[in-house]
């Protein structure tokens, strides 16, 4: 069985997290946990944008096949 997807994707609820945890921390530039978390957000979206790249070039040479022939 497949797992369930959450209501809302993981870079918005690590957005959410990174946004408390800036204004709890005092000090951000010495916060490991804060830096973990930035860099999970930046992987996720940095896959997001690949995933979205890698479709709309998939979509433009399917597109493109057909005219060809």
């Amino acid at each position: 069985m497949a797992k369930k997807t959450a209501g809302e994707s993981d870079e918005t609820r690590l957005k959410k997290k990174v946004a408390a945890k800036l204004t709890d921390n005092k000090n951000p530039k010495e916060d490991e946990a804060l830096r973990s978390l930035r860099k999970r957000l930046r992987r996720t979206q940095r896959k997001r944008r690949t995933v979205a790249l890698r479709k709309k070039n998939a979509t433009s040479k399917k597109a493109a096949a057909p005219a060809a022939k």
